[in-house]
């Protein structure tokens, strides 16, 4: 074994690029031989086994954790079917079913459903839409309003609508689209609209908006929780401001649910928060995706209202211009049904709020550190953020060798941990989270 982990892991580094990295300096991955639970068994460089906790629930999606019996299942009796068949011109039962489960799950104004390969393609497919649909009524509104702060993939549409300073804006100037980006909102869930940040954030957003209304085809935001932008949290309220301003003036509003949706934040849909401050916060388009196989095989979906496909129907074009090729993939909806099947049986909701009280409780060390800029948690979301860029590969080692795996970046390390983490799990996750830091950054 220790051989063929070598092996590997010499491949891997000659030939293998992986996400973000450079092809002249590769990094050193860990060798994952295989997982269960919330468990991942790791083969260090010299072979040797290592169990650790998945923080990461693999980039957010193995809500379920791993090898999970329901799931093998669904997965086994479709391969006895079919893996896949085109959907164009063709239909089948995952996919109906599937279909069926998301309209149910969501605002009832959502009633049309377009299966996407992947959470970008998600979004493309969203904004296609809302550029679909002011054209079909002879508007050519070609711009989105959204908030720094945000992350929406990184095809080249959604990279148009992701931060313009955090994210690659620069790498692809004259290339990609331009759109309208307000200030991020002030931080914090709680921030009341007569909060003076929130007065000033909303003054200022307001004439921005006004500035572009006639340009803009849509809203486009996370809704509460901007996820790899920076893991901020933001108020209901003002989300409740942007949906305000794109009603007033005509647009559409986009939610990206992609990391956010499924419960991750507490409710079903992170727009759920909307309660808070008495806000109807339903989208016209939302997009779905990560926790919708629960981390098996890659789908995501896109919702809309029957206005907006009535709408970009009656087009020129006669339809949505869209069709990859893995469209509804049965493997993948089949999959996906389980999980949904799954969340609904095992209470996310209480699931989520008992780890938000452990993530909290685990946490609250690490505000005693000097480094720490601030902790903050929302649902069964926990974020360490420092005042300095974090120093990754220390950290992560740090944490491994207490028995957690974490991926930290930028000046954040962070857990969104799987579902059915324990009690234990949860407070070994955040003991390490705390530790690695304190090590690492205490100096």
């Amino acid at each position: 074994m220790t051989d063929t982990v070598a092996a590997a892991l010499a491949f891997d580094r000659e030939h293998l690029w992986h996400p973000y990295s450079s092809a002249l300096t590769p990094g050193d991955p860990f060798f994952v031989e295989s997982a269960r639970g919330v468990r991942i068994r790791l083969r260090d460089r010299n072979g040797q086994p290592r169990e650790v906790i998945d923080a990461m629930s693999s980039w957010w999606c193995a809500i379920h954790g791993y090898a999970v019996q329901q799931l093998d299942a669904a997965a086994r009796a479709q391969l006895a079917e079919m893996s896949h068949v085109m959907f164009g011109g063709l239909t089948h039962g995952p996919a109906v079913e599937l279909g069926r489960r998301l309209v149910d799950l969501t605002p009832e104004p959502l009633q049309h459903v377009f299966f996407a390969d992947s959470g970008s393609v998600s979004v493309e497919v969203a904004m296609k839409m809302a550029l679909q649909f002011h054209l079909a009524a002879g508007e050519r509104r070609t711009r989105f309003f959204t908030v720094r702060g945000g992350y929406h993939g990184d095809t080249f549409s959604p990279m148009s609508v992701t931060d313009p300073v955090g994210g690659m804006h620069s790498l692809f100037a004259g290339v990609l689209p331009e759109h309208v980006f307000a200030p991020r909102p002030p931080a914090g869930f709680d921030c009341a609209p007569d909060d003076p940040a929130m007065v000033t954030w909303e003054r200022s957003t307001r004439e921005l908006y006004a500035a572009h209304a006639g340009e803009i085809a849509a809203v486009i935001v996370e809704p509460v929780l901007q996820g790899a932008g920076g893991m901020h949290i933001w108020s209901p309220y003002a989300v409740s401001v942007l949906h305000a301003l794109a009603r007033e003036h005509g647009a559409l509003v986009i939610h990206d649910e992609i990391a956010t949706g499924f419960h991750r934040t507490g409710p079903m849909w992170a727009a759920d928060h909307g309660a808070v401050v008495g806000a109807d916060l339903t989208p016209d388009v939302l997009c779905v995706g990560k926790a919708l196989t629960g981390g098996y095989l890659t789908l995501a979906a896109v919702l809309c209202t029957r206005e907006v496909a009535l709408g970009v129907s009656r087009g020129e074009a006669g339809g949505l211009m869209h069709g990859p090729t893995f469209m509804a993939n049965p493997l993948a909806c089949a999959v996906a049904v389980a999980s949904l099947d799954l969340l609904r049986d095992s209470n996310a909701g209480a699931q989520v709020a008992r780890i938000h009280a452990g993530l909290e409780a685990g946490l609250e060390a690490a505000r005693g550190i000097p480094a720490v800029a601030e902790v903050r948690t929302l649902g069964a979301v926990g974020v360490i953020a420092l005042r300095e860029p974090v120093r990754v590969p220390e950290v992560t080692a740090a944490a491994i060798e207490r028995g957690v795996w974490v991926r930290p970046f930028r000046n954040l390390v962070y857990t969104m941990p799987p579902y059915v983490s324990g009690d234990e799990d949860v407070e070994a996750v955040t003991s390490a989270m705390v530790q690695a830091v304190a090590s690492v950054h205490g100096d």
